[in-house]
């Protein structure tokens, strides 16, 4: 009877557990837990909305090719509190999608296309509109066009319960001057800084990677402006398929259920990049699955097999046209507009692959001028040409920096650290999916190829640093011999004087002229032995760098043909 008493009283508890189970938006649950999105604390919050939508504006007209032209205002309208506005000069959004992009979290046009982007979740701007309601309970105003007749102005919310925007009003106005663009207008709590971490330094480190843009910031100090030092954009990246080796399981069964391929042969080579019909054969016959048969029809251990064998055929890295890297003009640009220093140096390394994603590292160093020797480096991390301002303990970035030997390129380093001297070091990773740490976006995970990577594009930017530092050291030290030589001149005239009898004004003019004739073929020497010495580096890396690029054509166009044969002949048979 007890164990009966007990057994039905579990059932009750169970039952009841069962009444209180119930699903969850994804816009409730970051409504509770909005530290995920970046918004820890009401400082950080205030940068954090300005980023999202200044990132949102920047991206948008790069993918239009427009020149980017962003005005932000930041006004205090009460105590710890702001009303902020972007507004910029890209393609607009059509009114039918304007609730949604920005009132519904999670939904865009970037998440599964595979090509760089500075925003792929689908959460950032609309993260900002819900911290606004969350903490004023006022909604948002979004004003966009497309350049067409009207201009449309949305007041919307974001049901959270349901995950779907709630439209406030909805006005339109004759668009008599033709603008296009978006305007985002957020009311806010926050706290306002300038330091560091604040939005000016935001601003600024935007401006670096994005040396194209105009950018004028109206803030509670004051406006600035960041002029654009440049009309040359980046080229466009394109779009490409998931490569087999970035692919997990589960991915590979919703692809097969998708697919329009009737045999397995064809979803290998028309579903997945640099997959060619002898590949897609080799990944059958490893698993042991019929290449005939349909995708969306096999069991769960064939999938199982499958996905283990297109980890083992050897196959052509995926393409890197899906990259937009800076370029090491721009990075060059971008530093000499906002770093006052004495030398710039930028490099851009060839693209490599983690996981079967592409990425490209780039490195861009400033040295001398008005820095503290004295004081660590500046780093600036940036990740899709957004700056990283957070978490720099934490991402791969500094580690592969502090990992680097800074002593043999003239800067002081203690085991372990980051480097000290009068330098700013800029990091840009590009990628068509960054490993992010958090959905913050603020550190990039720490993965070996990543870190190698970026060593050794910094390695290649510390040589040429290095001999920059060394033609200084050898000009320093001409001057203090000059010095020394002019100190002893009164005296040594005076001797001869003495012993001679001869004028000593006369020997002091005599032995400054000698003097100047020593140091002057002395100086000529020295920067003649380092030119020659910087044209034999210069001329060995382009050789190397020459004879490295004709093999890896030479290699790519092979491989891009049989590739091209492969991929004919399994669509023909993915279609048949």
């Amino acid at each position: 009877m007890a164990a009966e008493q007990k057994d039905l009283e579990v059932e009750r508890v169970a039952e009841e557990m069962a009444k209180d189970m119930k699903a969850i938006s994804v816009a409730e649950f970051f409504e509770k837990n909005r530290h995920l999105l970046g918004y820890e604390n009401s400082t950080k919050a205030l940068i954090t909305v300005v980023k999202e939508m200044i990132d949102n504006g920047l991206d948008a007209c790069n993918e239009a090719g427009i020149l980017p032209n962003i005005d932000a205002v930041v006004k205090q309208v009460g105590i710890d509190r702001f009303r902020i506005s972007v507004e910029d000069n890209g393609p607009g959004i059509v009114d039918t999608k304007v609730p949604e992009a920005f009132g519904k979290l999670l939904f865009g046009s970037k998440f599964h296309r595979l090509r760089q982007s500075r925003g792929t979740q689908g959460i950032g701007v609309k993260g900002a509109v819900l911290y606004s309601q969350l903490t004023t309970g006022k909604p948002a105003a979004i004003t966009s066009s497309t350049g067409d007749r009207k201009v449309h102005t949305f007041r919307l919310m974001i049901d959270t319960v349901r995950n779907e925007p709630h439209i406030v009003s909805h006005d339109t106005e004759q668009n008599k001057s033709g603008w296009h663009g978006i305007k985002i207008e957020l009311e806010l709590e926050g706290k306002y800084i300038e330091r560091s971490q604040s939005i000016p330094e935001y601003l600024k480190q935007t401006a670096i990677a994005n040396p194209y843009a105009n950018i004028k910031y109206s803030g509670p100090n004051g406006v600035q402006k960041f002029e654009r030092a440049t009309k040359v954009m980046p080229p466009q990246p394109k779009e490409i398929k998931p490569h087999p080796y970035g692919i997990e399981l589960g991915i590979l069964k919703r692809m097969a259920a998708f697919t329009r391929a009737r045999n397995v042969t064809g979803f290998l080579t028309s579903d997945f990049s640099r997959v060619g019909k002898r590949s897609a054969e080799q990944i059958c016959l490893l698993a042991k699955v019929d290449p005939k048969k349909d995708p969306r029809k096999l069991a769960a251990e064939e999938y199982e097999s499958l996905h283990k064998a297109m980890q083992m055929v050897k196959l052509i890295a995926p393409p890197t046209n899906c990259l937009s890297p800076l370029t090491q003009k721009l990075i060059e640009d971008g530093l000499k507009k906002e770093v006052e220093a004495d030398y710039y140096v930028s490099i851009t390394r060839p693209p490599s692959v983690y996981r079967g994603n592409p990425f490209q590292v780039e490195v861009g160093i400033a040295y001398g001028g008005k820095f503290d020797p004295s004081a660590t480096v500046t780093l600036y991390r940036f990740a899709n040409k957004v700056p990283l301002l957070y978490h720099q303990s934490s991402c791969a970035i500094t580690d592969a920096v502090a990992e680097v030997d800074w002593r043999r390129y003239g800067l002081q380093q203690s085991a372990g650290n980051l480097p000290t001297g009068p330098a700013v070091i800029l990091v840009h990773f590009a990628s068509v999916w960054v490993p992010f740490t958090s959905e913050g976006k603020e550190a990039i995970a720490k993965y070996p190829e990543i870190i190698k990577e970026i060593k050794l594009a910094l390695q290649d930017a510390g040589r040429q640093l290095e001999r920059f530092v060394r033609q200084q050291r050898r000009a320093r030290q001409s001057q203090m011999r000059r010095q020394i030589f002019e100190r002893y001149i009164p005296e040594v005239a005076g001797a001869l004087d003495a012993l001679t009898g001869k004028d000593k004004a006369k020997i002091a003019k005599d032995l400054e002229s000698m003097l100047k004739r020593n140091n002057k073929e002395i100086e000529e020497e020295a920067e003649k032995a380092a030119q020659e010495e910087q044209e034999e580096q210069e001329d060995a890396a382009q050789n190397g760098t020459a004879q490295e690029g004709a093999e890896k054509e030479a290699k790519e166009t092979k491989e891009t043909k049989i590739e091209e044969e492969d991929e004919e002949i399994g669509e023909d048979e993915g279609e048949a």
